[in-house]
Parts: C-alpha cells; sequence; structure tokens
C-alpha cells in the first residue's frame, strides 16, 4: 500500500491509493481561486485537471498562467486537458440553456482520438496521486465534467466526489 501525506492543510491526510481512487470535481463559478485553492486543499488535491477547452476565464485568477501560478504557491500541480473540453457549440448552447443540445455535443466531444487520450491521462494522473477536475460551472449537474467524471467512474473505476468552494457570501459554490 503506497500512499502520501499533505500536510500542507491545517491538519495531515493521509491519501491511500486503495481499489476505488477517488477523482474529485470543481467549478469556480462566483469563486475566488483562494477559495478553490482552500477546497482542493482541504481535501487533499494534489494536481488540478482543467478540463476547459480554451483555459481563459474572466473571473480573476482563473486563466491559465495565474491559475497555475496560484496552485504551485499552494502546492498543487496543474494539468491541462483540451481534448476533454467542451467545443464552442457546446459552450454557447449551455449559455442557452439548450441541455439536450449540450449534452449531445459533450458526447461526440468525448468520443473523438483527443479525448479519448486525454481520459487516459487523466486516469494515469489521478491514480497516481489526488486528483481534481476543474470547470467553470459550480453545480456539476449543469457541466461537462460531470460526464468526464462519470466517465472515469466508469472506465477506470473512480469514486466521484464533487467539491463545492465557500462564496464570498459565505455559502457553498
Amino acid at each position: 500500500m503506497s500512499g502520501h501525506v499533505d500536510t500542507a492543510g491545517s491538519r495531515a491526510k493521509l491519501w491511500v491509493m486503495t481499489d476505488t481512487p477517488t477523482i474529485w470535481t470543481i467549478g469556480y463559478e462566483k469563486a475566488s481561486q483562494d477559495s478553490v485553492i482552500a477546497a482542493l486543499r482541504a481535501a487533499g488535491v494534489r494536481t488540478l485537471l482543467d478540463v476547459r477547452e480554451l483555459p481563459l476565464s474572466r473571473r480573476a485568477g482563473f486563466s491559465k498562467s495565474p491559475l497555475r501560478a496560484g496552485l504551485a504557491e499552494a502546492g498543487i500541480g496543474y494539468v491541462h486537458l483540451k481534448g476533454l473540453g467542451t467545443p464552442a457549440e457546446g459552450r454557447m448552447a449551455g449559455r442557452m440553456h439548450d441541455h439536450e443540445r449540450f449534452w449531445a455535443i459533450v458526447e461526440r466531444r468525448m468520443e473523438t482520438p483527443e479525448a479519448e487520450a486525454d481520459l487516459q491521462r487523466a486516469a494515469a494522473i489521478a491514480r497516481e496521486e489526488p486528483a481534481c477536475l476543474l470547470c467553470v460551472e459550480a453545480d456539476p449537474h449543469v457541466c461537462h465534467r460531470l460526464r468526464v467524471a462519470q466517465l472515469l467512474a466508469e472506465r477506470f473505476g473512480f469514486a466521484v466526489e464533487h467539491l463545492h468552494p465557500v462564496l464570498p457570501d459565505g455559502a457553498r459554490g
């Protein structure tokens, strides 16, 4: 049995490789970078897997470079998995609340060779150390990261847990 002790949080956590590894997910909608990092650290996450097609954000601290820098300061790795991101037409369908079209586009994306390669990469990383999928939406049930997590569960045996950062008003995202 191998494991890793994370002493970066307020208390040491032991992550042990078991028969059922966990993949976490988190959305940063309405959250600060600090609150997302705090949620990751509390869960013992060691690598953030960014599953946005375009790792850009108008929200401060969530474009690729500042996000990677903030995570590095906290001792958390960053990996961008573009192949698991939702293409532009899917993001548009999501903004228009056309859920049927959105999920159909997500499914087509997950059938591509790029998605398959990045899904394999995500599974390999998450087997080695605690990892978390990141996208925008606070609610994982309206975000494509839910489907990515489901595929990791179905095909690679991961348990899925959704993290919710504390928002500025004290609510959970």
